[in-house]
């Protein structure tokens, strides 16, 4: 007759065979497991565990180093509770300000609000469903529109007219008003222009207020009129295309989140709300952190931007022994379109908004600073490999470019991505010198690109030799051809 042994049984006679000098691989094939299994069952049965260290155990590990700490779990929902419209990356912001330690990730606070039922789950849209865009500087582009209910104390509804720089999300619009007709619309309008200054252009919805496109009049809208007396192009949307004043959108609901759940149905009048709505507008543009721009406040984005020509020097940091430490000179990076730079074989984030755009990098005490026309926009441990560990301790070096060599020279125009062509073949001098003109030059075996006699790069021949001399026949480049209609 078949007995039929359990687990434990099984397992301790596998144990009792090895220790009689049996083969731990022998004894994993009578009993169909890997040998890996038996050293286990024999170092549990060694461990003054006896026979009941053989049962089965739970999988769970003991502890998990990287598990919240319950202090900053705590920290995160008296957040979320206080504020019911902030999200994990403005909580996280705010822990990082308060020098929480170690500091969770965005996802852990959400998971954590959601532990809690202060967010509800649902499935996000991946990043590359959304089209992202912006304008390159402030004040080249506004978006307006007309929130509605909003209402007092007593029930009245009220209308809002906001805006929002659409380069730096900088608020240059909140007007609380009774009616949004033409006239209290246009005042608006006006009082926003004298605080800030007349835009390029503003980009406004299909509504009446704004535009006679669907409208039953002839002629333009006293909005239309104020835009084109003062030179302001004035731009529309598509008809049932919301998503394209998406910023102002997101605007409305951040300002129904954070301001109008403590303020709505609570003020008496316009004046009182207005009151109110001036004083969230400016620690929105002045003192919380906005995602879309690197976390930093819009007054930073706004002020600077709004003046491209000039250069702003970035401030002095703090006085230390011997007097004050002077900003060491950075090296320029053109911040890629998934937001990320490459400094010495790795790669920093600086943010997908920055996409196309210049900053300067500087490295200092183990940092990596990344800034934006003068302002800090990103901040990294630096990285380095083994091989480079002795670069953390350098002094920084401002580079300088030497002179030319001499020789035959020809000139070439570059284009818009930086590129000269010498030969039928493109060499690359850089974006900052697209439109102008480079010095090319052959020196040895390479390739050199200069400019008002200062080397910009230099490349190894990649072009037929044999062609060389077409090349030089023309110095100027290739002669433009004249209109045949003259």
């Amino acid at each position: 007759m078949l007995v039929e042994l359990d687990v434990v049984e099984q397992r301790y006679r596998a144990v009792l065979e090895v220790l009689d000098g049996a083969s731990v691989i022998e004894v994993a094939g009578r009993y169909g497991v890997v040998r890996q299994t038996v050293h286990e069952w024999l170092r549990r049965y060694g461990g003054d565990g006896g026979l009941s260290a053989l049962a089965d155990r739970s999988s769970r590990p003991n502890s998990c180093p990287h598990q919240m700490p319950a202090a900053v779990e705590a920290a995160i929902v008296a957040m979320r509770r206080a504020h019911p419209g902030w999200g994990p990356a403005t909580i996280l912001w705010h822990l990082a300000r308060e020098g929480v330690e170690p500091l969770p990730g965005r996802s852990s606070v959400h998971r954590a609000l959601l532990r809690h039922g202060l967010v509800e789950g649902r499935a996000r849209r991946r990043r590359e469903d959304y089209r992202r865009w912006e304008r390159d500087r402030s004040m080249e582009l506004w978006q307006m529109d007309v929130m509605g209910r909003v209402q007092l104390a007593d029930g009245t509804e009220v209308k809002l007219l906001t805006g929002i720089d659409d380069h730096s999300r900088f608020v240059v619009c909140a007007k609380a008003m009774a009616r949004a007709t033409a006239r209290p619309v246009c005042d608006a309008l006006a009082e926003a222009w004298r605080r800030h200054g007349v835009p390029e252009g503003i980009l406004t919805d299909n509504g009446k207020v704004f535009t006679a496109r669907f409208g039953r009049g002839v002629g333009e809208v006293l909005f239309d009129r104020i835009c084109r007396e003062n030179g302001v192009k004035h731009l529309l949307t598509a008809p049932r295309s919301p998503t394209t004043t998406g910023k102002i959108e997101r605007f409305h609901k951040t300002l129904r989140k954070e301001f109008l759940l403590e303020h709505d149905r609570v003020h008496a009048g316009v004046e009182d709300l207005q009151a109110a709505l001036d004083a969230w507008v400016v620690e929105y543009n002045t003192a919380r952190p906005h995602q879309s721009i690197g976390g930093r406040p819009p007054c930073e984005r706004f002020t600077l931007a709004a003046r491209p020509v000039a250069i702003i020097e970035p401030p002095m940091p703090g006085p230390v022994k011997g007097g004050v430490r002077p900003r060491p000179g950075g090296v320029s990076r053109w911040v890629d379109g998934s937001g990320k730079i490459s400094l010495a074989r790795f790669r920093y984030f600086v943010g997908a908004s920055f996409a196309g755009q210049p900053v300067e990098v500087v490295v200092t005490d183990g940092l990596v600073e990344i800034l934006h026309a003068g302002v800090l926009v990103a901040t990294h441990a630096q990285r380095v490999n083994a091989d480079q560990a002795d670069r953390v301790a350098r002094k920084p070096t401002v580079a300088r470019a030497r002179d030319a060599t001499t020789g035959m020279t020809v000139r070439r125009l570059a284009d818009g991505a930086g590129m000269v062509s010498f030969a039928g073949t493109p060499y690359a001098a850089g974006r900052r010198f697209a439109r102008r003109q480079i010095e090319v030059c052959i020196v040895g075996a390479s390739v050199q690109l200069a400019q008002a006699g200062k080397v910009i790069r230099v490349h190894p021949i990649r072009h037929d030799r044999t062609r060389e001399l077409g090349a030089f026949a023309n110095p100027k480049g290739r002669p433009r051809r004249k209109d045949r209609t003259a």
